[in-house]
Protein backbone atom coordinates (compact mmCIF):
# COMPACT_ATOMS: atom_id res chain seq x y z
CA UNK A 1 0.00 0.00 0.00
CA UNK A 2 1.59 3.65 -1.15
CA UNK A 3 2.17 5.73 1.48
CA UNK A 4 0.75 9.48 2.24
CA UNK A 5 1.81 11.58 -0.72
CA UNK A 6 1.45 14.62 0.31
CA UNK A 7 1.88 16.95 4.04
CA UNK A 8 -1.08 17.30 6.31
CA UNK A 9 -3.14 20.50 5.46
CA UNK A 10 -4.53 22.96 8.03
CA UNK A 11 -7.85 22.88 8.85
CA UNK A 12 -9.67 24.83 6.32
CA UNK A 13 -13.56 24.38 6.54
CA UNK A 14 -15.27 22.70 9.56
CA UNK A 15 -19.01 21.10 9.97
CA UNK A 16 -21.01 21.90 12.90
CA UNK A 17 -24.07 20.49 14.16
CA UNK A 18 -26.59 21.41 17.36
CA UNK A 19 -23.56 24.05 17.96
CA UNK A 20 -20.92 21.85 18.40
CA UNK A 21 -17.98 21.02 15.23
CA UNK A 22 -18.66 17.65 13.56
CA UNK A 23 -16.09 17.42 11.40
CA UNK A 24 -13.64 19.02 9.47
CA UNK A 25 -11.89 19.21 6.02
CA UNK A 26 -7.44 20.03 5.98
CA UNK A 27 -5.95 20.83 3.01
CA UNK A 28 -3.87 23.56 1.28
CA UNK A 29 -4.07 26.79 -0.61
CA UNK A 30 -1.88 28.84 -2.64
CA UNK A 31 -2.45 32.72 -4.17
CA UNK A 32 -0.51 33.76 -6.94
CA UNK A 33 -0.12 36.64 -7.33
CA UNK A 34 1.15 38.07 -11.04
CA UNK A 35 4.86 36.60 -10.44
CA UNK A 36 4.56 35.67 -6.88
CA UNK A 37 3.29 33.74 -4.06
CA UNK A 38 0.59 35.74 -2.77
CA UNK A 39 -0.62 33.64 0.36
CA UNK A 40 -0.48 30.39 1.62
CA UNK A 41 -1.68 27.81 3.90
CA UNK A 42 -0.74 23.72 4.65
CA UNK A 43 1.83 22.77 1.71
CA UNK A 44 1.22 24.95 -1.53
CA UNK A 45 4.63 23.65 -2.93
CA UNK A 46 3.67 19.82 -2.60
CA UNK A 47 2.94 18.04 -6.11
CA UNK A 48 -0.87 17.20 -6.53
CA UNK A 49 -2.82 15.34 -9.22
CA UNK A 50 -4.60 18.26 -10.59
CA UNK A 51 -7.12 16.37 -12.77
CA UNK A 52 -9.89 18.40 -14.26
CA UNK A 53 -8.55 21.33 -13.42
CA UNK A 54 -6.08 21.81 -16.41
CA UNK A 55 -8.62 21.64 -18.74
CA UNK A 56 -8.27 25.27 -19.90
CA UNK A 57 -4.63 24.69 -20.19
CA UNK A 58 -4.65 21.53 -21.92
CA UNK A 59 -7.31 23.14 -24.76
CA UNK A 60 -4.33 26.18 -25.68
CA UNK A 61 -3.03 23.83 -28.54
CA UNK A 62 -6.38 23.10 -29.75
CA UNK A 63 -6.67 27.35 -30.35
CA UNK A 64 -3.15 28.14 -30.81
CA UNK A 65 -3.39 25.76 -34.19
CA UNK A 66 -6.00 27.67 -35.58
CA UNK A 67 -8.88 25.11 -35.21
CA UNK A 68 -11.59 27.00 -33.73
CA UNK A 69 -11.39 29.20 -37.52
CA UNK A 70 -10.70 25.81 -39.23
CA UNK A 71 -14.20 24.03 -37.63
CA UNK A 72 -16.05 27.00 -37.23
CA UNK A 73 -16.37 26.48 -33.39
CA UNK A 74 -18.29 28.95 -31.17
CA UNK A 75 -18.30 29.97 -27.63
CA UNK A 76 -20.41 27.22 -26.24
CA UNK A 77 -18.35 25.12 -27.96
CA UNK A 78 -15.03 25.99 -26.54
CA UNK A 79 -16.55 26.56 -23.29
CA UNK A 80 -17.35 22.72 -23.52
CA UNK A 81 -14.01 21.98 -24.15
CA UNK A 82 -12.72 23.33 -21.58
CA UNK A 83 -15.85 21.72 -19.35
CA UNK A 84 -16.47 18.92 -17.02
CA UNK A 85 -20.25 19.55 -17.86
CA UNK A 86 -23.63 17.92 -16.42
CA UNK A 87 -24.95 16.37 -19.05
CA UNK A 88 -27.99 17.97 -20.08
CA UNK A 89 -29.57 17.78 -22.67
CA UNK A 90 -28.00 21.59 -23.77
CA UNK A 91 -24.29 19.81 -22.93
CA UNK A 92 -25.03 16.88 -24.92
CA UNK A 93 -25.93 18.56 -28.06
CA UNK A 94 -22.94 21.33 -27.75
CA UNK A 95 -20.79 17.93 -28.04
CA UNK A 96 -22.57 16.30 -30.68
CA UNK A 97 -22.48 19.34 -32.72
CA UNK A 98 -18.88 19.95 -32.00
CA UNK A 99 -18.11 17.09 -33.53
CA UNK A 100 -20.31 17.01 -36.59
CA UNK A 101 -18.59 20.18 -37.42
CA UNK A 102 -14.80 18.19 -37.19
CA UNK A 103 -15.74 15.70 -39.19
CA UNK A 104 -15.98 13.28 -35.69
CA UNK A 105 -18.42 10.72 -34.72
CA UNK A 106 -19.46 9.99 -30.56
CA UNK A 107 -18.19 6.44 -31.10
CA UNK A 108 -14.15 7.76 -31.33
CA UNK A 109 -14.83 9.93 -27.93
CA UNK A 110 -12.29 7.60 -25.70
CA UNK A 111 -13.96 8.57 -22.79
CA UNK A 112 -16.36 5.86 -21.10
CA UNK A 113 -20.00 6.79 -20.55
CA UNK A 114 -21.72 7.62 -17.03
CA UNK A 115 -25.08 8.88 -15.91
CA UNK A 116 -24.98 12.78 -16.65
CA UNK A 117 -24.68 14.88 -13.22
CA UNK A 118 -27.78 17.22 -13.45
CA UNK A 119 -30.35 15.47 -11.58
CA UNK A 120 -33.15 15.70 -13.52
CA UNK A 121 -31.92 14.59 -16.51
CA UNK A 122 -30.20 11.47 -14.97
CA UNK A 123 -34.30 10.69 -13.65
CA UNK A 124 -35.84 11.63 -17.29
CA UNK A 125 -33.28 8.91 -18.80
CA UNK A 126 -34.18 6.51 -15.88
CA UNK A 127 -37.70 6.75 -16.50
CA UNK A 128 -37.41 6.58 -20.46
CA UNK A 129 -35.18 3.51 -19.50
CA UNK A 130 -32.07 5.28 -21.54
CA UNK A 131 -28.48 4.27 -21.08
CA UNK A 132 -25.77 7.27 -20.58
CA UNK A 133 -24.01 7.28 -23.30
CA UNK A 134 -19.81 8.91 -24.03
CA UNK A 135 -21.33 11.69 -24.80
CA UNK A 136 -22.93 12.22 -21.04
CA UNK A 137 -19.78 12.20 -19.74
CA UNK A 138 -18.40 15.14 -18.40
CA UNK A 139 -15.39 15.24 -20.17
CA UNK A 140 -16.47 14.73 -23.38
CA UNK A 141 -16.21 18.32 -24.81
CA UNK A 142 -12.21 17.96 -23.90
CA UNK A 143 -11.82 14.89 -25.76
CA UNK A 144 -13.87 15.90 -28.78
CA UNK A 145 -10.66 19.01 -28.72
CA UNK A 146 -8.60 16.03 -28.32
CA UNK A 147 -9.89 14.19 -30.94
CA UNK A 148 -9.56 17.55 -33.17
CA UNK A 149 -6.04 18.12 -31.74
CA UNK A 150 -4.70 15.02 -33.01
CA UNK A 151 -6.79 14.92 -36.57
CA UNK A 152 -4.69 18.24 -36.82
CA UNK A 153 -1.42 16.51 -36.31
CA UNK A 154 -1.82 13.62 -38.00
CA UNK A 155 -1.89 11.13 -34.98
CA UNK A 156 -3.97 7.76 -35.06
CA UNK A 157 -7.38 9.14 -33.67
CA UNK A 158 -7.57 5.61 -32.03
CA UNK A 159 -4.23 6.38 -29.92
CA UNK A 160 -5.75 10.00 -29.58
CA UNK A 161 -5.30 10.04 -25.42
CA UNK A 162 -1.38 8.30 -25.79
CA UNK A 163 0.88 10.39 -23.79
CA UNK A 164 3.79 10.08 -26.65
CA UNK A 165 1.62 10.91 -29.44
CA UNK A 166 2.07 14.41 -31.02
CA UNK A 167 -0.68 15.90 -29.60
CA UNK A 168 -0.49 14.97 -26.33
CA UNK A 169 3.03 15.93 -26.52
CA UNK A 170 1.47 19.74 -27.44
CA UNK A 171 -0.70 19.70 -24.32
CA UNK A 172 2.55 18.59 -21.65
CA UNK A 173 4.01 21.72 -23.11
CA UNK A 174 1.25 24.21 -22.90
CA UNK A 175 0.38 22.83 -19.42
CA UNK A 176 3.97 23.43 -18.45
CA UNK A 177 4.88 26.38 -19.75
CA UNK A 178 1.85 27.82 -18.27
CA UNK A 179 2.48 26.38 -14.78
CA UNK A 180 6.31 27.33 -15.20
CA UNK A 181 7.60 24.07 -14.65
CA UNK A 182 10.62 22.60 -16.64
CA UNK A 183 10.38 19.41 -18.43
CA UNK A 184 7.41 16.98 -19.13
CA UNK A 185 5.35 16.90 -15.66
CA UNK A 186 4.55 13.59 -14.61
CA UNK A 187 1.43 12.16 -15.89
CA UNK A 188 -1.12 9.89 -14.22
CA UNK A 189 -4.87 8.50 -15.59
CA UNK A 190 -7.58 10.59 -15.44
CA UNK A 191 -11.04 9.00 -14.65
CA UNK A 192 -11.98 9.78 -18.14
CA UNK A 193 -9.50 7.52 -19.43
CA UNK A 194 -6.90 10.95 -20.32
CA UNK A 195 -3.74 11.79 -19.28
CA UNK A 196 -3.79 14.12 -15.76
CA UNK A 197 -0.94 16.45 -14.95
CA UNK A 198 0.90 16.36 -11.20
CA UNK A 199 1.81 19.80 -10.40
CA UNK A 200 2.97 22.24 -7.21
CA UNK A 201 -0.19 23.48 -5.71
CA UNK A 202 1.13 26.96 -6.01
CA UNK A 203 2.37 25.90 -10.03
CA UNK A 204 -1.61 24.94 -10.80
CA UNK A 205 -2.27 29.00 -9.40
CA UNK A 206 0.16 30.46 -10.87
CA UNK A 207 -1.27 28.65 -14.43
CA UNK A 208 -4.05 30.43 -12.97
CA UNK A 209 -3.28 33.78 -12.67
CA UNK A 210 -1.39 33.61 -16.51
CA UNK A 211 -4.26 32.59 -18.07
CA UNK A 212 -6.31 35.36 -16.73
CA UNK A 213 -3.42 37.90 -17.88
CA UNK A 214 -0.95 35.99 -20.24
CA UNK A 215 1.06 38.69 -20.35
CA UNK A 216 4.65 37.86 -21.83
CA UNK A 217 3.21 34.99 -23.52
CA UNK A 218 3.77 34.47 -27.27
CA UNK A 219 0.79 36.58 -29.55
CA UNK A 220 -0.33 33.29 -30.35
CA UNK A 221 -0.56 31.95 -27.27
CA UNK A 222 -2.04 35.24 -25.18
CA UNK A 223 -5.08 35.05 -27.56
CA UNK A 224 -5.35 31.34 -26.91
CA UNK A 225 -6.28 32.30 -23.39
CA UNK A 226 -8.28 35.56 -24.03
CA UNK A 227 -10.50 33.60 -26.45
CA UNK A 228 -11.19 30.84 -23.94
CA UNK A 229 -11.64 33.38 -21.23
CA UNK A 230 -14.18 34.91 -23.62
CA UNK A 231 -16.04 31.81 -24.35
CA UNK A 232 -16.53 30.95 -20.93
CA UNK A 233 -17.86 34.47 -19.90
CA UNK A 234 -20.41 34.37 -22.86
CA UNK A 235 -21.53 30.55 -22.01
CA UNK A 236 -20.78 29.93 -18.46
CA UNK A 237 -23.23 27.37 -18.18
CA UNK A 238 -21.31 25.11 -20.46
CA UNK A 239 -18.73 25.04 -18.13
CA UNK A 240 -20.27 23.29 -15.53
CA UNK A 241 -24.13 23.77 -14.98
CA UNK A 242 -27.14 25.75 -13.31
CA UNK A 243 -26.54 24.59 -9.75
CA UNK A 244 -22.57 24.16 -10.01
CA UNK A 245 -20.11 26.74 -8.37
CA UNK A 246 -18.31 27.00 -11.67
CA UNK A 247 -21.19 28.75 -13.57
CA UNK A 248 -22.18 30.59 -9.65
CA UNK A 249 -18.89 32.30 -9.64
CA UNK A 250 -18.46 33.13 -13.11
CA UNK A 251 -22.15 34.89 -12.97
CA UNK A 252 -21.38 36.45 -9.63
CA UNK A 253 -18.17 38.45 -10.32
CA UNK A 254 -16.37 39.98 -13.47
CA UNK A 255 -13.38 39.38 -12.03
CA UNK A 256 -13.81 35.84 -12.21
CA UNK A 257 -12.24 35.11 -15.55
CA UNK A 258 -12.17 31.25 -14.76
CA UNK A 259 -13.16 28.45 -12.37
CA UNK A 260 -12.30 24.54 -12.41
CA UNK A 261 -12.87 21.89 -10.34
CA UNK A 262 -10.98 18.54 -10.48
CA UNK A 263 -12.05 15.58 -9.06
CA UNK A 264 -10.65 14.42 -5.41
CA UNK A 265 -10.87 18.04 -3.79
CA UNK A 266 -8.90 20.21 -6.47
CA UNK A 267 -10.24 23.77 -7.10
CA UNK A 268 -9.04 26.72 -8.97
CA UNK A 269 -9.81 30.05 -9.98
CA UNK A 270 -8.21 32.74 -12.35
CA UNK A 271 -8.72 36.30 -11.29
CA UNK A 272 -8.62 39.36 -13.87
CA UNK A 273 -6.84 42.11 -13.22
CA UNK A 274 -8.47 44.98 -11.17
CA UNK A 275 -7.19 47.80 -9.52
CA UNK A 276 -9.82 47.70 -6.94
CA UNK A 277 -8.21 45.04 -5.55
CA UNK A 278 -5.86 47.07 -3.06
CA UNK A 279 -3.48 44.19 -2.13
CA UNK A 280 -3.90 42.35 -5.22
CA UNK A 281 -4.74 44.31 -8.84
CA UNK A 282 -2.94 42.33 -11.05
CA UNK A 283 -4.09 38.84 -12.26
CA UNK A 284 -4.97 36.47 -9.20
CA UNK A 285 -4.54 32.69 -9.31
CA UNK A 286 -5.82 30.71 -6.96
CA UNK A 287 -5.34 26.96 -5.99
CA UNK A 288 -7.29 24.66 -3.30
CA UNK A 289 -6.74 21.06 -2.83
CA UNK A 290 -8.29 19.31 -0.13
CA UNK A 291 -7.11 16.55 1.66
CA UNK A 292 -9.93 14.10 1.84
CA UNK A 293 -11.01 14.64 -1.63
CA UNK A 294 -13.95 16.42 -0.60
CA UNK A 295 -16.01 19.46 -2.59
CA UNK A 296 -17.65 20.44 0.14
CA UNK A 297 -14.40 21.12 1.65
CA UNK A 298 -13.09 23.66 -0.69
CA UNK A 299 -16.51 25.59 -1.54
CA UNK A 300 -16.83 27.55 1.08
CA UNK A 301 -12.90 28.42 1.64
CA UNK A 302 -12.75 29.64 -2.27
CA UNK A 303 -15.68 31.91 -1.66
CA UNK A 304 -14.59 32.89 1.58
CA UNK A 305 -10.85 33.58 -0.17
CA UNK A 306 -12.27 35.78 -2.77
CA UNK A 307 -14.39 37.51 -0.19
CA UNK A 308 -11.21 38.46 1.88
CA UNK A 309 -9.57 39.23 -1.23
CA UNK A 310 -11.92 41.86 -2.37
CA UNK A 311 -13.70 40.36 -5.02
CA UNK A 312 -17.44 40.80 -4.05
CA UNK A 313 -17.88 44.34 -2.99
CA UNK A 314 -19.61 44.24 0.16
CA UNK A 315 -20.97 41.02 0.65
CA UNK A 316 -21.38 37.58 -0.80
CA UNK A 317 -23.53 37.72 -3.51
CA UNK A 318 -26.99 35.51 -2.95
CA UNK A 319 -26.18 33.21 -5.63
CA UNK A 320 -22.62 31.99 -3.68
CA UNK A 321 -24.44 32.26 -0.37
CA UNK A 322 -25.22 28.01 -0.74
CA UNK A 323 -21.64 27.51 -1.03
CA UNK A 324 -20.20 29.78 1.12
CA UNK A 325 -21.95 28.79 4.35
CA UNK A 326 -24.13 25.62 3.37
CA UNK A 327 -26.41 24.36 5.76
CA UNK A 328 -26.65 21.53 7.56
CA UNK A 329 -30.50 20.05 7.30
CA UNK A 330 -31.83 17.13 9.08
CA UNK A 331 -34.67 15.27 7.39
CA UNK A 332 -37.30 17.45 9.03
CA UNK A 333 -36.01 19.97 6.68
CA UNK A 334 -34.86 21.68 9.79
CA UNK A 335 -31.29 23.96 9.90
CA UNK A 336 -29.16 22.07 12.39
CA UNK A 337 -25.74 23.37 11.74
CA UNK A 338 -23.30 24.64 8.47
CA UNK A 339 -19.84 24.18 7.11
CA UNK A 340 -17.98 27.07 6.70
CA UNK A 341 -14.57 28.57 6.16
CA UNK A 342 -12.27 28.90 9.66
CA UNK A 343 -9.48 30.77 8.50
CA UNK A 344 -7.91 34.05 9.51
CA UNK A 345 -6.68 35.13 5.61
CA UNK A 346 -6.34 38.94 7.03
CA UNK A 347 -3.57 36.92 9.33
CA UNK A 348 -1.66 35.11 6.62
Amino acid sequence: MPSLPFAEGAVLTTVSRSGRVESCHRGSVAVWHDSDLLLSVGAPAQPVICRSATKPLQALPFLERGLEKTIGATDAEIAVMCASHDGTEAHTACVRGFLQKAGLHEGQLGCGPHAPFDTATRQAMLLAAQKPMRVHNNCSGKHTGFLCLAKACGDNLGNYLDPSSKSQREVAAAVAAMAGVSGVPERGVDGCGAPTFVLPLQALARSFAKLANPVGESPVRAAACQRILAAVRAEPQMLAGKKRLCTALLQSSSQVAFAKNGAEGIYAVALAPDPKRARCPGAVGIAVKIDDGQDRGYESAVVDLMRHLGVFGAAVPAALQPFHQPKVMNTREQQVGDVRCIVEWGSL
